[in-house]
């Protein structure tokens, strides 16, 4: 194993057992990636508890989503992890999450997007300096057709250069960042994002 995939793998690694931890990542749902080179990604392999990954627990694929190892299985979600990296190739990390907010969050609301405005966290997120910015997080409905529910994320990404997440309602979240660190930090702050949301929709009685 090379120094540079050793070391991407052992972030892959630490990412779960905090996200697990946090309990956004419970038992074997989510999945995590690190561009391995301008052309592959890491990712963890599919059907591993988050929490007890090891650094053997990942696989390299290519951009199409390609596993390049032989006898691992890799995650069902991939393409929607090298879409990224093939979009913006600034991309370094990208995580996916299962935590009750987004989960609750996505299936409440009704329309195709969320939007915070005014919290002084938005400033967490690459990009914005602000809470007076508009953070808009789009929504795509689930879809067990990982290839058809991309190529609706596609055009989304196209129009926004500038998004840093979105939400597969009743599902999870996925966001990014440039490095690993960035991309936990951006989950962090989605995280609190959706709890402040929650309790001001039950607190004013909004659905």
């Amino acid at each position: 194993m090379s120094l540079n995939r050793e070391r991407l793998a052992q972030e892959i690694v630490d990412a779960g057992r905090f996200l697990y931890g946090r309990g956004w990542s419970p038992a074997t749902s989510s999945n995590y990636s690190a561009r391995l080179s301008p052309t592959e990604a890491l990712l963890t392999v599919s059907g591993k508890h988050k929490g007890q990954l090891g650094t053997d627990d990942v696989l390299a694929t290519d951009l199409h989503g390609n596993s390049l190892e032989p006898g691992k299985k890799p995650s069902a979600e991939t393409l929607l992890h090298t879409q990224l990296y093939a979009w913006e190739p600034r991309i370094g990390a990208v995580l996916h999450t299962h935590s009750v907010n987004a989960t609750v969050l996505s299936r409440l609301t009704a329309e195709t997007c969320l939007t915070f405005q005014d919290y002084e966290l938005q400033k967490a997120f690459s990009g914005i300096s602000t809470h007076e910015s508009l953070l808009t997080v789009p929504i795509f409905d689930n879809d067990q057709d990982i290839a058809r529910l991309a190529a609706k994320v596609q055009p989304w990404l196209d129009r926004h250069p500038d998004c840093v997440g979105y939400l597969i309602r009743g599902h999870g979240l996925y966001s990014w960042g440039a490095r690993m660190s960035d991309a936990l930090r951006q989950v962090e702050a989605f995280e609190f994002l959706f709890e402040c949301e929650l309790k001001m929709r039950s607190l004013s009685g909004r659905s």
